[in-house]
């Protein structure tokens, strides 16, 4: 297993990269909000000679005009992942299953030279999803053992904490294997 984290705005931009693989960096929310540190946390991430994903926090309705906010916002460079983030929304809200299957696909559109990943919780795998579109891949949260997530479905990546940050696993045999698949969207 490879290990990896996720950032956002709440992070550092000189985050420690010591042992890791991978990183997902958290561009845009909804169609206004950009995280203020992006550049420099892909710098960084780049830097360390890590494979860099950016993450879009769907909120329900205007699927296209976020996919292409996030993709107007997240650097466009082959092999670069990028995920959507399907979770419960600030005001109790989320994106329907169609939504999110909708956005994937503008997503692989938009983009075709990057995977595109679906992230998303136990809860909203087992309880939300009826479709298991996840585009290229999953990438499930589900707070156990690192590299154990409680479902059937085949997942890629597993985020298994938030203590004290989103700590995550990929399940490729080595970094070269990581960025082979990145590449060959």
């Amino acid at each position: 297993m490879l290990r990896g984290i996720d950032v956002s705005a709440y992070q550092s931009s000189s985050y420690d990269t010591d042992g890791l693989s991978f990183v997902f960096i958290k561009a845009t929310e909804g169609r206004s909000y950009v995280n203020p540190r992006l550049a420099a946390q892909t710098k960084r991430g780049r830097d360390a000679g890590l494979v860099v994903g950016f993450y879009h926090f769907l909120w329900p309705g205007n699927l296209t005009a976020q996919a292409e906010y996030f993709v107007s916002k997240a650097p466009d460079r082959p092999g670069d992942i990028l995920a959507v983030d399907w979770e419960t929304t600030s005001d109790g809200t989320h994106a329907s299953n169609a939504e999110k299957d909708l956005f994937i696909r503008k997503l692989k559109d938009l983009r075709p030279n990057n995977q595109v990943v679906l992230y998303c919780n136990r809860n909203f795998w087992l309880n939300h999803d009826t479709t298991s579109y996840a585009g290229d891949a999953l990438w499930i949260a589900d707070y156990v053992s690192a590299g154990k997530p409680r479902i059937k479905a085949r997942w890629r990546f597993h985020q298994y904490t938030d203590d004290p940050l989103d700590k995550n696993v990929a399940d490729f045999e080595s970094r070269a294997a990581l960025r082979r698949w990145a590449e060959d969207a």
